[in-house]
């Protein structure tokens, strides 16, 4: 009983300090995701215009969370969790949303974003699973190759641009 008292508390120590979470869900590739620590869970919005995709993770399934140190980005603890989806409306996603408002930068809508949340969002919650235990750490390398995207780079910074950014200056 003292383990599992004493993983639950780091585990939401940890979480709790961390600015983001990687969490694979069932299926898909495991994500780096903004979310807030409430309640006794971490709690992620997603899954619409503008916000981040929460793929594999389904109400009732189950996720693996990697907490990164805040500071030096190492992993901290791994935990196991059930993924809970709340219902737009209900006293739980009422609650969840106050406090994701709070800690979501750059919205685009401000004061609209919670009904846009309840349109076109999932707010889901990750339970930590009781005596599942904190994950053991890896001895390999935890890096991961970066996910396919359309993104692409510019074009090579032209080779007369510094002399002339730095004539700019001087002048």
């Amino acid at each position: 009983m003292t383990t599992e008292l004493l993983d639950a508390a780091l585990v939401e120590e940890a979480t709790k300090k961390s600015g983001l979470i990687w969490v694979q869900g069932t299926a898909g590739p495991e994500r780096a995701l903004w979310h807030v620590w409430h309640e006794g869970a971490a709690l992620l919005v997603g899954d619409g215009p503008g916000e981040q995709p929460l793929p594999g993770l389904a109400d009732g399934g189950t996720a693996t969370v990697t907490v990164r140190s805040k500071d030096k980005g190492g992993r901290l603890v791994g935990w196991r969790a059930k993924v809970v989806e709340l219902g737009a409306g209900t006293e739980a996603w009422e609650g969840a949303v106050a406090e994701l408002k709070g800690k979501r930068l750059n919205a685009v809508d401000g004061e609209g974003m919670p009904a846009r949340w309840a349109r076109e969002c999932r707010v889901v919650r990750l339970e930590p699973l009781v005596g599942a235990g904190v994950l053991a750490a890896s001895d390999g390398d935890l890096a991961a190759p970066p996910l396919p995207t359309g993104a692409i780079t510019r074009d090579a910074v032209p080779s007369g641009l510094p002399r002339l950014l730095g004539r700019r200056r001087r002048g």
